[in-house]
């Protein structure tokens, strides 16, 4: 097998994340004695793809540009295998109110919302468009960019007088707002891994970040999060849960790998919130958590994913 490149970096508001993530899932198959290059993405890329062209690509690119299918596209063009989901199933995975009514029609709980673009609120009057939105959904509010990683853009609103600036938030990272009715309960994160052998979910990992809210702080300050894996939950909601993450996993044509976050309410209900098809790596990330607590070793894991797109070849 020739050399196994790593694409991290990019240019979303995510480059950071991305560069780590990419460096530790570089040096985690290198333990595993894998040839692995490490490479940004630039406008001398497609040529290196084309000189150098590596055995498989493992795109741990986070953010619009590397989770709406654009990079894989353009891999599947040149013919080289790839990690991940294939460009269409991105597309619908990473807007997230296609993924919600993809995930409804599949019979998976999730919270009512409301999907408006800017051009609403400036046409019809913010104050009466916002105005509506509290009438029909109730307080509190989760608003959130369409499309997005990380919690970026993300508010949770407790009054309509928060809305304006939880609004103007969520459109400073796109064009689109979702405002979703906000969901107490248990947060949790469960990763589904398939190296040729099916999917399977792995241990889910509970979320409880020191504000109350897990936003991108609480996502990649080491510290300012608690993560509880296997999450506390009980032998059936435990079930669920993962039930949950592999059916939303399946009904949104995903492979290789994805991350479902979730929340187990009060009464035990399991509510999808997204999927994620390319999670982050960090030392602060859910997956190596979750790859740990299932007693695996994440080179070995990232090596099995590798294997498998390099035998499936590039499509």
């Amino acid at each position: 097998m020739s050399s196994i490149l790593v694409l991290a970096g990019g240019l979303s508001h995510e480059r950071d994340v991305s560069l780590r993530s990419g460096r530790r899932v570089a040096e985690a198959l290198r333990g595993t004695g894998l040839d692995v290059l490490e490479r940004d993405v630039d406008a001398s890329l497609l040529n290196t793809l084309r000189s150098e062209a590596p055995s498989c690509v493992v795109p741990m690119l986070h953010g619009e540009t590397g989770e709406d299918g654009a990079i894989r596209e353009v891999l599947e063009l040149l013919d080289i295998p790839y990690v991940g989901a294939p460009p269409s199933s991105c597309r619908t995975a990473f807007d997230k109110p296609v993924a919600k009514a993809v995930a409804t029609r599949a019979g998976i709980l999730t919270p009512e919302s409301v999907c408006l673009p800017a051009e609403t609120f400036r046409e019809l009057g913010a104050a009466e468009v916002m105005a509506a939105l509290v009438a029909r959904l109730g307080l509190p509010l989760m608003v959130k960019p369409a499309k997005s990683g990380s919690a970026l853009g993300c508010s949770v609103v407790h009054t309509a007088e928060e809305l304006p600036s939880a609004m103007v938030n969520a459109f400073a990272y796109g064009e689109v707002a979702l405002l979703e009715r906000f969901v107490s309960g248990l947060e949790v994160a469960v990763p589904v891994i398939d190296d040729g052998s099916g999917p399977r979910a792995l241990p889910a990992v509970a979320i409880e970040p020191d504000g109350g809210v897990y936003d991108y702080t609480a996502r990649y300050t080491a510290g300012s999060t608690e993560f509880s894996v296997p999450a506390p939950l009980s032998a059936e909601l435990t079930e669920e849960v993962a039930r949950v993450a592999l059916l939303a996993h399946q009904a949104l044509g995903l492979r290789d790998v994805s991350r479902s976050d979730l929340i187990v309410d009060a009464e035990g209900r399991v509510w999808f919130l997204e999927v994620n098809v390319a999670p982050g790596f960090t030392e602060t990330s859910t997956v190596p958590l979750s790859i740990q607590a299932a007693g695996l070793d994440l080179g070995k894991v990232c090596a099995s994913l590798v294997h498998a797109a390099t035998a499936r070849g590039g499509r």
